[in-house]
């Protein structure tokens, strides 16, 4: 039997209450060596222990149940093509294939594709249908809902091993925005709008990492355009959303601009990880930038940074869980965690080098 501290493998920092039970947990996490990520299982171990402890409901027991189920079953539909970008597109369901806002996701689906992304869609109809057949079935992702009127997946996507159904809004919405590189509006109703606004919140508010998100219709369409006028008189206009924050979203009615947009925003970028207790801010690029840059950064956006400058640096100790990132050049630097949308001015400033 393992005894508390003769390994590092488990951490017992968030633990039951109970030794004989804690260590019949460790007793079952010896069973699963040599998978490398026991810390985190012992934790999942430990919850259920303490749910049943505290007498959780079973309706409660069975809400946890099934989003463990969905979110086990969707990570691994999506791990053999974690390497390959993916955009994801919303928009209406009641889009019609005579409509021109159809036939324009049926074109950034099929041209996206080409530049070597996949298409994730809610899997329905509409624009959900337009984004697969552009995209074809073999680099669709389809998302799809179980409803009281149940949803019925697309004709590109039915019966394909990558359409995931979900129970749960929330399970799926996490999908949605985790597996992307970039995220894609198209003209749509409440859904569309729901959709929109957590994406930009999560991006607003640092709790998703830096992503494109391009607002596009059809050409001469103006939805986006009114929409952002309610951005612009009301929300800025009213003080409630910084101006940097239009940085954050790219309307357009040109499906090669969209196109640009995604690509641009990966030119010298790469992605980007807290460290140091979330003290420090990485920026993981393409490319080494010039010390002549890497000044001008200094000079231009110095407001969101708390101390110190905008170094380069090598990978940091934390890293060292993603090997196949550690050859990257980086920058790193104390960044202030509330104004992302000149965190994002700071990437595009970047990827113009």
């Amino acid at each position: 039997m393992r005894k508390r501290g003769d390994s590092d493998d488990f951490s017992p920092s968030y633990d039951v209450d109970n030794r004989e039970l804690s260590s019949k947990i460790d007793e079952i996490l010896e069973e699963l060596k040599p998978y490398p990520h026991l810390d985190l299982i012992r934790e999942i171990f430990v919850t259920g222990a303490k749910l049943a402890r505290e007498n959780c409901s079973r309706g409660d027991l069975k809400i946890l149940r099934s989003s463990i189920k969905e979110l086990r079953y969707a990570f691994t539909v999506f791990a053999p093509f974690r390497d390959v970008p993916k955009v994801t597109i919303f928009g209406s369901s009641r889009s019609l294939p005579a409509d021109p806002v159809f036939q324009t996701a049926v074109e950034f689906g099929r041209k996206i594709v080409e530049a070597g992304y996949m298409v994730i869609t809610g899997a329905g109809e509409g624009i959900m249908g337009a984004g697969h057949l552009g995209a074809g079935r073999k680099h669709s992702f389809g998302l799809n809902i179980l409803l009281p009127f149940e949803q019925t997946p697309n004709k590109t996507i039915a019966g394909d091993h990558k359409l995931i159904n979900f129970r749960y809004f929330f399970t799926r919405k996490l999908f949605f925005v985790k597996e992307s590189k970039a995220v894609v509006f198209m003209p749509g109703g409440l859904g569309t709008q729901d959709e929109g606004f957590e994406t930009l919140t999560l991006v607003q508010t640092g709790r998703s990492e830096p992503t494109p998100i391009v607002m596009l219709d059809a050409p001469g369409g103006t939805y986006w355009k009114d929409w952002n006028q309610l951005v612009q008189n009301q929300f800025i206009g009213g003080g409630y959303v910084s101006p940097e924050d239009e940085a954050l979203f790219f309307i357009t009615d040109d499906v090669e601009e969209a196109c640009q947009e995604i690509l641009r925003f990966y030119r010298v970028y790469h992605s980007s990880r807290y460290v140091d207790h979330a003290r420090t801010l990485v920026l993981r690029l393409k490319r080494s930038l010039s010390e002549a840059s890497i000044k001008t950064l200094n000079e231009e956006f110095q407001d969101i940074v708390l101390e110190g400058s905008i170094e380069a640096c090598g990978p940091f100790p934390e890293e060292e869980d993603e090997p196949k990132l550690l050859e990257l050049p980086r920058l790193s630097f104390s960044f202030n965690r509330r104004h992302f949308g000149r965190l994002r001015q700071l990437i595009d400033c970047i990827n113009g080098e």
